[in-house]
């Protein structure tokens, strides 16, 4: 359910903390990704570029994301080390260069297997962030009020993703603090749904998801599969950071978009995110939205340090089987023997609650289950076979459950096999198939 998303998780009145003013927060409610057609957004790109070139940004083209490239920048990029002077581990943080204090792995979220807890894996390339007054505004605004409440859900949420987030940016050679982002974005709700029409756990728009590879039509919608919607949200971000060279205007722009922060960066002649804030052409939200996400990668990272308990969630396992195209997930998970609401929350992608045309669909099941579909399935299509004709008259007062009894074949079966509920009314003269079709 969106229920809670970010999209109404702070919504509700509360006084603000101390210093705090409420409605600065980046209520991420719009969320506007660049939309345009691919050839439009290919030629802008081809702008940005140009642009940034005539300001000597370094990493346009070709930038590599390597530890030293970051760390080149470190200068502009303290982190935040609020609250605590040393490591989660009792030994005083280490200093670098440019008065740095890289964060480390902490004892952060469990592991997705729900085993004992481990810290994140160091991520490559490192990812400082700025210790500043924003930052710290939101470090202090998620631990005010009604707010704690919110991110300690976000934080139990995280722990069903984390594993399969970080494994997918680290295929891709990216930061692992990068899944923070869909803690701002969704609150790790994978079905979040934004006024805009942004979904998913990283709140893309149509456009954007189509040309980052995810199917959006009638039928399916993988911008609320979690995984396929990770691996697009990925090779997006690699690719705004390959533009900008900087974490943060990769960032600003992801919220953005690539033209509003290329306008701001020619109006004050700057590549520092933190210099475009003081402008007038990002908006307030996308000023607000970097800093957010850095404080939730502290909090994410170190919970326990702020007050928050380890998300003690893990991943539902899951198997994948073909299914026929056109099945009603409720008949699927009666073959399968799993209740509706399991299935659905497995498969939130399909849109109308049924397989889509043009062939069978790998379908996410239960541990064990999937066997058990194939079974029933085969069962019933066997004695739908044996003996009986292909079509029945329906005749007065016949309903399905009678009818299915008369030919010994399930309800579920002739409900499908007719793409009917198994609670539909049949009328006098209805041509109802009694075989599974082939």
């Amino acid at each position: 359910m969106v229920s809670d998303t970010l999209c109404q998780d702070f919504n509700a009145p509360d006084p603000p903390g101390p210093g705090i003013d409420p409605r600065s927060y980046p209520v991420v409610k719009n969320l506007k990704l660049v939309s345009m057609p691919f050839q439009n957004r290919t030629r802008k790109l081809g702008y940005v570029l140009i642009g940034l070139a005539a300001l000597g940004y370094p990493k346009v083209a070709g930038a590599e994301l390597d530890a030293a490239s970051l760390q080149q920048r470190s200068a502009l990029d303290p982190p935040v080390q609020s609250r605590a002077t040393e490591a989660p581990s009792g030994d005083p943080a280490a200093a670098v260069p440019g008065g740095l204090v890289e964060l480390g792995p902490g004892p952060d979220l469990q592991p997705s297997d729900g085993a004992a807890t481990e810290s994140f894996s160091q991520p490559i390339p490192l990812f400082p962030v700025r210790d500043n007054a924003e930052v710290r505004r939101f470090l202090e605004y998620f631990q005010t009020g009604y707010r704690r409440a919110v991110v300690e859900r976000w934080i139990e949420r995280s722990g069903r993703y984390a594993e399969m987030i970080q494994g997918v940016l680290r295929a891709k050679g990216l930061p692992e603090d990068l899944m923070f982002t869909a803690m701002i974005e969704s609150g790790f709700n994978p079905v979040a749904v934004s006024r805009a029409g942004a979904k998913g756990l990283w709140q893309f728009m149509a456009p954007t998801a189509r040309q980052y590879g995810l199917r959006v039509d009638r039928w399916v919608d993988e911008r609320l599969d979690p995984e396929k919607s990770t691996v697009a949200a990925a090779r997006y971000l690699r690719d705004l950071y390959t533009t900008f060279g900087s974490w943060e205007l990769a960032k600003a722009a992801y919220n953005a978009g690539e033209m509003k922060v290329m306008r701001a960066m020619t109006a004050l002649g700057s590549r520092d995110f933190w210099d475009l804030t003081r402008g007038q052409i990002l908006k307030d939200e996308t000023k607000n939205y970097v800093p957010a996400i850095q404080a939730a990668t502290i909090i994410g990272r170190e919970p326990e340090r702020y007050g928050f308990a380890s998300s003690q969630s893990g991943p539902v396992p899951y198997e994948i089987a073909p299914v026929p195209q056109g099945m009603q997930l409720a008949s699927v998970a009666a073959l399968a023997g799993v209740s509706l609401e399991t299935l659905r929350e497995l498969n939130p992608e399909l849109s109308r609650k049924q397989t889509p045309p043009g062939g069978s669909y790998n379908l996410k099941f239960p541990i064990g289950t999937s066997q058990r579909f194939m079974e029933a399935r085969y069962r019933d299509h066997k004695v739908a076979k044996i003996g009986k004709p292909e079509i029945h008259v329906v005749r007065s007062r016949e309903t399905i459950g009678s009818i299915a009894k008369r030919y010994g074949i399930s309800t579920a079966a002739l409900a499908r096999w007719n793409a009917l509920d198994e609670r539909a009314r049949v009328r006098p003269g209805d041509r109802l198939r009694i075989t599974a079709s082939n």
